[in-house]
């Protein structure tokens, strides 16, 4: 994949590119929003604990695709307030660290979810040859 962030346009504002490239003939794979719920649906306190969950299950989604977070083409991620960010962005990077990869990125503050304890939510696009 290339990475995609012309000059003529201001930086990124966080870790992420403008845009990404993906090689023709390459494996797609898109998941669903993934919120912070383990294996016995039991929900974390914090934004921070909750994004790190959600990409806990976006790992392990990767992982059945033979796929990795070095893979993800593209991030959407959604918090139900401004506060959650910087504990959204830490949890992001932490996915990200090790892979040389700045995704493409959108982030949403939103009213929020089905249920009040959902802080954030957090879907990719990944590619792979």
């Amino acid at each position: 994949m290339k990475e995609i962030t012309p000059e003529i346009i201001a930086a990124p504002l966080a870790r992420y590119a403008h845009g990404i490239e993906v090689p023709a003939h390459w494996r797609l794979l898109r998941t669903s929003g993934q919120l912070a719920l383990d294996g016995a649906g039991k929900v974390p306190d914090g934004a921070e604990a909750q994004a790190r969950l959600c990409f806990e299950n976006i790992r392990a989604i990767l992982a059945e695709a033979g796929m990795g977070p070095g893979d993800v083409a593209h991030l959407t991620a959604y918090v139900t307030d401004r506060a959650h960010m910087a504990g959204y962005m830490a949890a992001r990077d932490a996915f990200l660290e090790g892979t040389g990869r700045r995704p493409a990125s959108t982030l949403l503050v939103v009213a929020g979810f089905t249920r009040p304890e959902f802080l954030v939510e957090v879907e990719v696009m990944a590619a792979a040859p």
